[in-house]
C-alpha cells in the first residue's frame, strides 16, 4: 500500500502543517478545514509543476488522502487502519509490519524507521494520556475509536 503520491504528499504535508499552524487549526478537531487546505496545496503543487514543466500529481484525491494521513492520521499505517477488512495491525520491527484479514496474518510491504515507529506510537497515545518509554516499557491503551494499543519498548 505504498502510494505513488508519497514523495509529493510529504512535501505538500509540510506546507499544510505550516498553514494549519498559522491558522491555529488542529486537523483532528477540524478535519474539513484540514482537507480544504490539503486540496488547495495539492492543486497549488500541480499549478507550480505545470508552469515549470515538472511532473504533476495525476490523482489529486489520492494525494489529498496521503497528505491527510501524514498530517492528521497515522501516516503510512492510515490506509490499513481505514481498511475495513483489516482486523489487526502489529509492528514487530520497523521492517516487519503485519495485518490480519479474515484471521490470516500477512506481512505488509511497509518499512519504517525507528523514529517513525516511536512518533506513530506517541501520536496514538496522545489521546489516552498514556506513554511508553524506558521507564515505562509496556503500555496498554484504548484509542478514541475503541481500538486497543499494546506497546513494548526495547
Amino acid at each position: 500500500m505504498t502510494s505513488p503520491t508519497a514523495p509529493v504528499a510529504t512535501l505538500v504535508a509540510e506546507r499544510v502543517r505550516e498553514r494549519l499552524r498559522a491558522e491555529r487549526s488542529d486537523p483532528t478537531r477540524d478535519p474539513e478545514f484540514a482537507a480544504q487546505v490539503a486540496r488547495f496545496e495539492v492543486r497549488r503543487h500541480n499549478d507550480f509543476a505545470l508552469a515549470r514543466g515538472l511532473e504533476t500529481v495525476d490523482d489529486e484525491a489520492a494525494c489529498v488522502r496521503d497528505v491527510l494521513a501524514v498530517v492528521a492520521g497515522y501516516g503510512p499505517l492510515q490506509a490499513y487502519l481505514d481498511d475495513p477488512t483489516v482486523e489487526e495491525l502489529w509492528i514487530n520491527a520497523p521492517d516487519r509490519i503485519f495485518v490480519a484479514r479474515g484471521g490470516v496474518a500477512e506481512r505488509t510491504p511497509l518499512t519504517l524507521t525507528d523514529t517513525a515507529v516511536r512518533d506513530l506510537v506517541e501520536r496514538m497515545l496522545q489521546s489516552s494520556g498514556r506513554r511508553v518509554d524506558l521507564s515505562q516499557p509496556f503500555v496498554d491503551a484504548s484509542l478514541p475509536d475503541g481500538s486497543r494499543l499494546h506497546g513494548v519498548v526495547r
